[in-house]
């Protein structure tokens, strides 16, 4: 309720200006900070989106008409999935990976709008409370999020917003009040609304929409992953947006530094377009990369791999030279359904991200999440809430506990084997005692696979441990006699170490990935696994910011994965690397204690090498 109390209050202050900003003296600039979830900068004139929640009120319906109120959210259901189908027959003219990208996402939504939770919810809520559809769906939205509050990872929480998302739909059906189109927009406009949806990015045409910012969203939302794969400029996340914003003035949308800057003055227009000219520059020269090796300049050669959340950000990473997969979360597999995936929906997904990356290394992990994000079907007295998801039943625990759901995902991963090269990765791994359970439940999957006469690889994949625990990398020793690889997850191993949950405001400013503590585990697992002569790389967000990049390799990192999109620039950075001086440099910051000392001493040095 109180988006769209916001909502109407930036509608109405939209009406009382003209499209050309005319109310006397020109405005002031404002630059409004936000997050910055697709890089670029914008420039164009503002377009105020109708994307806001509708209001609702409860209505209550007698039991003669309980019938007729069914049918008609029913007539909505039918009319969402038609509106979605035209959506991504729509999105098929977009360019690059984008058609894939969106229509995996309308197939989501699609299927929400089958026999699903919130679907057979609304109509039993209709039944049992007597209350109308509209209602209805709001309340069914707000009864699912609850099981979604308590999530600790970014990319899991954010998928409530897709129920959201499909939820508005289903209310404007019901009370009648269509999108406004962006077909008739100029050419270069900008998109300013409350909220962006993946269906709003199926309308957005690169070639038309200059950018856009939101009040609502998040790096890891749908809208931004969209965004990024259309290659539009992006900040969401934008306070006071909603109350500043003009329709029809110019707007600069500045994707990289998180930045919105409203009625800009004539030296920042300057200031941005030029920096606008440098950008496509760049991009054309990081292009030319794709075929380059990550070689520094003293002739040491470093592996980039790609992290991959959904399936069509392949074609993203092989674009960009990924020369593997060091991370495939497979969480999506398991969320917004009912029941679980089977082992056959989840061999055909693992079977074709290894031929699709044809004969490149393919790194699996198995699910991380806990029973505050699973399927009903999972869900038992067994698995009760937990007083912190975040430290409870989750990952690798809650898959040794659950042996039907990991033996499915196992053989699933072991069947995969057979087409390329796979490596099985375990989260939040913390004794050795995990890795030899996981190990036991392998050889016992493999052992019923071959009985059903299904053939599988002779060699089991290499079994690697996240470390993500600062317990892990204390004890990467023990953990490196029994792992065949480890990968550091910088997110989680800074939060558990820094005791900060980058999701609230009060503490994110200490999250600090510079931290003495954090860069010290850092060096105690790459030194474990050089002793045992295992590899090790690092699949966190500080290995896809070309700033970490000279102390990640200076501390013996030979393996970097990372978001497909940074892959060009971390690339860059390492080429105009010296090794011997990125050791030195490291040497140098592990010796200090001052987390300013240790950043003065990392930019000085990048600096340097820039202009070397």
């Amino acid at each position: 309720m109180q988006r769209s109390k916001r909502w109407r209050a930036w509608s109405n202050a939209s009406l009382m200006r003209t499209d050309d900003g005319s109310q006397g003296a020109a405005p002031d600039e404002q630059r409004l900070r936000g997050i910055g979830v697709s890089p670029g900068i914008a420039i164009g004139r503002a377009f105020i989106g109708d994307r806001g929640p509708v209001t609702v009120t409860e209505t209550a319906i007698p039991e003669t008409a309980l019938a007729a109120e069914r049918a008609r959210f029913a007539e909505a259901v039918a009319q969402a999935q038609k509106q979605l189908r035209r959506l991504k027959a729509r999105a098929a003219a977009l360019p690059g990976s984008a058609p894939d990208e969106i229509g995996y996402l309308l197939d989501a939504h699609l299927a929400m709008l089958a026999n699903s939770r919130l679907v057979r919810g609304v109509h039993q809520r209709i039944a049992s409370a007597r209350i109308n559809a509209e209602r209805a769906v709001e309340l069914e939205i707000e009864n699912i999020a609850k099981s979604f509050a308590q999530m600790r990872d970014s990319y899991l929480a954010a998928r409530v917003e897709d129920i959201r998302v499909v939820g508005s739909r289903l209310i404007r059906n019901l009370v009648k009040k269509p999108y406004v189109t962006y077909a008739t927009l100029d050419e270069g406009a900008v998109v300013l609304a409350e909220e962006v949806t993946p269906a709003d990015t199926a309308l957005m045409d690169p070639r038309r929409i200059g950018g856009f910012a939101a009040v609502f969203g998040g790096a890891e939302s749908h809208a931004a992953i969209m965004a990024r794969a259309l290659g539009l400029p992006a900040v969401m996340g934008v306070a006071g947006l909603a109350t500043r914003a003009r329709s029809g003035a110019t707007v600069i949308v500045d994707g990289a530094q998180g930045i919105v800057i409203l009625d800009p003055e004539p030296a920042t227009l300057e200031a941005y377009r030029a920096r606008q000219e440098a950008l496509i520059r760049e991009r054309r020269h990081l292009g030319r990369l794709r075929r380059l090796a990550a070689v520094t300049r003293d002739g040491v050669e470093i592996r980039l791999d790609a992290n991959l959340e959904l399936p069509v950000e392949l074609d993203q990473a092989l674009a960009n030279g990924a020369m593997g997969l060091g991370l495939v979360r497979t969480e999506f597999l398991f969320l917004n359904r009912d029941d679980l995936p089977d082992e056959d929906e989840q061999y055909e997904f693992y079977a074709g991200l290894v031929r699709g990356m044809g004969g490149r290394p393919v790194t699996l992990r198995t699910l991380d999440a806990g029973n505050d994000k699973l399927p009903d079907a999972l869900a038992s007295s067994a698995l009760p809430d937990a007083a912190n998801p975040a430290l409870g039943l989750r990952a690798i625990r809650l898959s040794l506990k659950e042996r039907r759901l990991f033996d499915t995902q196992l053989a699933a991963m072991l069947r995969a084997a057979r087409e390329g090269p796979i490596r099985i990765l375990l989260p939040m791994v913390s004794s050795v005692g995990e890795i030899r359970r996981t190990r036991e439940a392998l050889d016992q999957v493999a052992r019923r696979l071959r009985r059903r006469g299904v053939p599988v690889a002779e060699v089991m994949p290499p079994l690697g441990v996240m470390i993500e625990i600062p317990g892990a990398a204390l004890a990467a020793d023990a953990l490196a006699s029994e792992a065949d690889f480890f990968a550091i997850g910088t997110n989680d191993l800074i939060q558990y170490t820094l005791a900060i949950d980058r999701s609230d405001e009060q503490v994110a400013h200490l999250y600090n990935p510079l931290h003495p503590g954090v860069l010290r585990l850092i060096e105690f697992a790459v030194e474990a696994a050089a002793r045992r002569r295992i590899p090790i790389g690092i699949c966190g967000e500080m290995a896809g910011d070309p700033r970490y990049a000279a102390l990640l390799l200076g501390l013996g990192l030979r393996e970097l994965s990372m978001s497909p999109g940074n892959l060009p620039r971390v690339k860059h950075r390492i080429r105009h690397l010296d090794m011997i001086a990125a050791t030195r440099r490291a040497e140098a910051i592990m010796d200090q204690s001052d987390m300013g000392r240790i950043a003065a001493l990392l930019d000085d040095f990048n600096a340097m090498a820039e202009l070397g």
